[in-house]
């Protein structure tokens, strides 16, 4: 097989920039000390229910309008189902599934976090306009995903 001379140029600038490329990349991956995020939590998805925080699920009050929401996602369902706060209310979801992958997402938000079994999610909000925000899966989990849902309600 022959290969132009102008096309071997051009072949060996792409591969010269792919290499400059991927060292300056990790050049700078060591230089500005990158690393993936800390404070990874695991725990046994089919004891979830017997290990802590997540045997005792439910909204607990953490300081003045501060509190942290334990919830379990399993198969078509959160736990809890409802959930009330008060208006300008700072919640912080920790998460974990017993089953398959789920998603917590919260529309007109900015929470969406993937819940894998065994791993413990985190995220917070703060509620600052009373009514009602609807708890979706957003990851497909089986044939009852579309029912897969819960509430929170914030109270003025």
């Amino acid at each position: 097989m022959h290969i132009h001379k102008l096309e071997k140029i051009w072949l060996a600038i792409g591969i010269a920039m792919l290499a400059l490329f991927l060292t300056v990349l990790g050049i700078s991956t060591f230089a500005f000390g990158m690393a993936p995020p800390g404070g990874h939590h695991a725990i046994d998805p089919e004891k979830a229910q017997e290990t802590a925080p997540f045997n005792s699920l439910g909204l607990k009050k953490l300081g003045d309008n501060s509190y942290e929401a334990v919830m379990l996602a399993f198969a078509f369902g959160y736990e809890p189902q409802t959930i009330e706060v008060p208006v300008g209310a700072k919640v912080k979801f920790t998460l974990t599934s017993t089953d398959v992958v789920h998603g917590f997402a919260i529309p007109r938000t900015n929470v969406n976090v993937m819940v894998i079994p065994g791993e413990v999610s985190h995220v917070t909000h703060t509620f600052d306009e009373p009514g009602e925000y609807l708890i979706l899966c957003n990851e497909y989990c089986g044939i009852g995903h579309e029912i897969m849902q819960a509430k929170i309600v914030v109270k003025g």
